[in-house]
């Protein structure tokens, strides 16, 4: 999946790495340990179409990129370049490439479960 950034395209993979990177900015930690569980916790956000679960998913899914947009990047990407009606079709994208990533397939069908 692409995505364009201030005119910039990028790169999204949902492979084991973007799981780890996705567990660097959104997991549970506990006195100071993380523990995981992002994808978890991210994947009823998503479904809900919370917001800074999207810049989330979409900052450790560029992981490959160089540059890697940043966290403002994309914050802003949300805030001014999508609109309204094109919003809720980014959520829907990135869920559909969740639950076809081999990595990330089974987390999601558990959760629909």
């Amino acid at each position: 999946m692409k995505i364009k950034i201030k005119g910039t395209e990028y790169e999204l993979n949902f492979g084991i790495r973007f799981v780890r990177e996705l567990d660097k900015v959104a997991s549970v930690s506990n006195k100071g340990i993380s523990l995981g569980m992002a994808l978890m916790r991210t994947l009823p956000a998503l479904q809900t179409y919370d917001p800074v679960a999207l810049c989330n998913v979409i900052y450790a899914a560029a992981y490959d990129n160089k540059p890697r947009p940043t966290m403002k990047d994309v914050e802003a990407f949300i805030d001014k370049e999508v609109s309204f009606e094109d919003l809720e079709k980014y959520f829907d994208n990135i869920l559909k490439q969740i639950d076809e990533s081999t990595a990330t397939k089974l987390v999601s069908k558990n959760l629909k479960a």
